[in-house]
């Protein structure tokens, strides 16, 4: 999937105000790009992965395109220091296959949402129809994503966009918001 592609995918779920967030599991950061364009020039975007090759990567892009985004190297299975940012201080997170890689996807995802403002988006890329695979352990489809909700103390997820993947199934985007006033 190129940037646009990601960009046609997600932008329902992304409000169209800039903002403070974090891409979640970033890789080599074709929706950390998608999102940069979403938020414009105003948003800033952390974009966390535990490659350190492809964070470099995105801090160089970064750089040359003029885009706030702040890299960072970390496993975000782990608890997750956002430098200058307190907990509750984003306006919202992407996990763009990202959580099917975590065999306990409502902990951590509970646990990453607690660095969410009240009433703040939680946007999830995920596959349906896949089977597991090493590329895919654990699936994640649209019919989980109300226990994954409730376990991260958010609204409900509604699915925003859906795209046939190369892989076979689908890709899905489901955008939640955090519990709470904001």
């Amino acid at each position: 999937m190129d940037t646009r592609e990601a960009v046609d995918l997600i932008a329902a779920a992304i409000p169209r105000r800039a903002g403070t967030w974090a891409d979640i599991g970033a890789g080599e950061g074709t929706f950390t790009r998608a999102l940069a364009q979403l938020l414009g020039p105003e948003g800033r975007i952390y974009a966390v992965d535990r490659d350190g090759r492809a964070v470099a990567a995105l801090e160089r892009w970064a750089v040359q395109e003029g885009v706030r985004v702040i890299p960072l190297t970390a496993d975000f299975t782990q608890p997750l220091d956002l430098p200058g940012l307190e907990a509750g201080e984003l306006d919202g997170m992407l996990l763009a296959n990202t959580l099917h890689f975590v065999a306990d996807a409502a902990a951590v995802l509970a646990r990453l949402v607690a660095r969410v403002r009240p009433g703040g988006s939680i946007v999830v890329v995920e596959y349906d129809g896949r089977s597991a695979s090493r590329w895919v352990p654990y699936p994640i489809p649209p019919a989980r994503l109300p226990v994954l909700a409730a376990a991260a103390s958010l609204t409900p997820f509604t699915v925003t966009g859906t795209k046939a993947s190369a892989f076979g199934g689908t890709i899905y985007v489901a955008v939640a918001t955090r519990a709470g006033s904001g």
